[in-house]
């Protein structure tokens, strides 16, 4: 057994960073479990202030927790049937449309050799090689049949979860070993990953039904699939909404043209910057925010670890880490370092009228 009272700072940092490796590739080894468990623990937290309201109104606990979950089934069920159905259709007019985009890509190099421009066509012709265009579209529709197939897991595991909300109080006193023990922190804790998911969450559904009523106004083909998509991809921080972005701009382009393209394009700035950079701030204040380098590492380690939908939890799992930091005192620092920029503070009235004293 280690004597860490006679380990140097060099040999605890190693033995730090050696914990830290095996835990990471310990969460990339169980993605197969862990995902759905994070799945559920995120529909969970959601979910938890509707079931608290059905048992406040006298709903017995079974019938709450049966209630708050065929919610989430309903949604989680809409979601995939939205999906499922556009990704299948637009299998089948995607050689049309990738055709239409060798056509243009190939009128536009032309165009640019014609005037001297030395352009590499190959390159971008492989790139839009139907058949590879098809397979990609072909493991987007596996991706949708891994999800329907866990979903039934991760609705289970959110039910347990659930059930236990009821009885935590209690375990967590009997651990405490007090009974009447102060759990008002464990509780803020809560209510502030609570307040910034369900913020997160409204301003990400604005997001998707803002872009899939614009595109539908435009005529761009599949424009709920879309909102779907922009809706998912609002959770995904800085480049989220440019990701989101790319396939309906594209596919205005070649519906319609140029001009449709830059209304799209018009039509997802503006609303990322209402939405995304107005009204989310304000909503969640300063306090609940991230630094840019933050998020982007998180971006790059969620999603190595846990693929796509690690990156679509990115956000949410490190903003739930830097919430308990902040409510856990020797930590704070951490969470400080995990946020943005303190704003500048103004010298007190008193200690200016002071400075200007001495100096007259």
């Amino acid at each position: 057994m280690l004597d860490r009272a006679n380990q140097t700072p060099g040999s605890t940092l190693l033995f730090n960073l050696a914990c830290l490796v095996v835990v990471v590739f310990g969460l990339r080894a169980g993605a197969s479990v862990l995902v759905p468990v994070a799945l559920a623990l995120f529909l969970t937290i959601l979910s938890l202030p509707f079931m608290v309201w059905l048992r406040a109104n006298r709903v017995p606990a079974p019938l709450a927790v049966f209630l708050t979950v065929l919610i989430n089934i309903g949604v989680l069920g809409f979601f995939i049937l939205v999906a499922s159905q556009s990704l299948t259709e637009f299998r089948l007019v995607l050689p049309r449309y990738v055709e239409q985009l060798q056509g243009l890509i190939a009128s536009v190099l032309l165009t640019l050799q014609e005037r001297g421009v030395p352009v590499a066509d190959l390159v971008l012709m492989d790139l839009l090689n139907p058949e590879a265009v098809i397979n990609l579209v072909s493991g987007a529709l596996r991706g949708i049949a891994w999800m329907v197939s866990n979903i039934f897991l991760v609705l289970i595991i959110m039910v347990f979860m659930l059930a236990e909300t009821a009885v935590f109080p209690a375990k967590l006193r009997a651990v405490l070993g007090k009974q009447d023990a102060d759990l008002s922190h464990f509780a803020k804790v809560t209510y502030e990953v609570q307040q910034y998911l369900g913020i997160k969450t409204v301003v990400s559904l604005a997001t998707g039904i803002t872009v899939g009523v614009w595109l539908w106004l435009l005529g761009v083909d599949f424009p709920v699939f879309w909102g779907l998509i922009a809706f998912l991809f609002n959770y995904i921080p800085s480049i989220g909404s440019i990701l989101a972005s790319i396939p309906p701009i594209l596919l205005a382009l070649l519906q319609f043209g140029v001009g449709h393209a830059l209304l799209v394009m018009l039509g997802f700035l503006v609303v990322n910057i209402v939405l995304g950079n107005i009204i989310e701030p304000n909503l969640l204040g300063r306090r609940l925010g991230l630094s840019t380098v933050v998020v982007i590492l998180s971006l790059v380690f969620w999603g190595w670890v846990w693929g796509p939908v690690g990156m679509l939890l990115a956000l949410p799992m490190t903003m739930i880490v830097k919430i308990m930091l902040e409510n856990t005192r020797d930590l704070q620092w951490i969470a400080v370092l995990l946020g943005k920029p303190p704003q500048p503070r103004n010298p007190a009235p008193d200690a200016t009228a002071a400075v200007s004293a001495e100096g007259a």
